[in-house]
């Protein structure tokens, strides 16, 4: 049986982690499939750490979970989290054990170029980052046709990370031909974690659970 395991980042605003978005996740997570198949586990990645440090914590994290055992390794994030996790997906320079299988992103940070949700920004790269390191960190701008399979949700009503980051994701991915699933739902605020009674938001995990299927992870 091929083990598989998928490393959950909470968000934060790379200066905390929300607890609801970590080990309620993963237990989520380790519940599909009904037969054991998929492992997860929360990893807490540097915060208030210019980059690249958080980069290069959740680098050694996937090496430190292939070292264990696990064949294919996925990533989850969620908000800043969530760029963290793309980040980890899709900056280059990685190496071969450094690479994950699939991403999944809630509500994340997509661009560090859009000034919204500039706390996470600053955090991350300074008060005054140069254009050059705003691209740099920008998924959107990083996507190549060798990145993963992604699934992605967002909110049309998020105020705090505003859905044109999904949407400037989504664009790129389609542009360079990577498998996605890329889903907006019309209500819901920031920071849902598992969306449990918001409406038709708590949808996503189902349709993750299929798309997790479609992809033979629960198998």
């Amino acid at each position: 049986m091929t083990r598989r395991h998928i490393i959950v980042l909470p968000g934060g605003g790379y200066h905390r982690h929300a607890p609801h978005e970590g080990e309620p996740v993963a237990a989520w997570l380790r519940g599909l499939g009904g037969g054991g198949q998929l492992d997860a586990s929360v990893f807490e990645y540097p915060v208030l750490t210019r980059h690249p440090g958080p980069l290069d914590a959740i680098r050694a994290e996937v090496r430190r979970v292939r070292d264990a055992g696990a064949e294919q390794v996925g990533i989850i994030g969620f908000s800043a989290g969530g760029h963290a996790a793309g980040l980890a997906a899709l900056a280059p320079d990685a190496r071969d054990d450094e690479r994950v299988d699939l991403v999944i992103l809630g509500y994340a940070v997509v661009s560090m170029e859009l000034e919204n949700h500039a706390p996470s920004r600053e955090n991350l790269l300074g008060p005054d980052p140069s254009e050059a390191l705003r691209a740099a960190t920008s998924l959107d701008l990083l996507v190549t046709a060798s990145a993963p399979p992604f699934f992605v949700w967002h909110t049309a009503e998020d105020q705090v990370v505003l859905v044109e980051h999904a949407y400037r994701l989504g664009s790129a991915l389609a542009a360079a031909n990577v498998p996605h699933s890329l889903h907006v739902f019309p209500r819901g605020k920031h920071g849902l974690g598992l969306a449990t009674g918001s409406g038709t938001a708590e949808s996503w995990t189902r349709l993750c659970e299929e798309w997790l299927d479609a992809q033979r992870w629960l198998t």
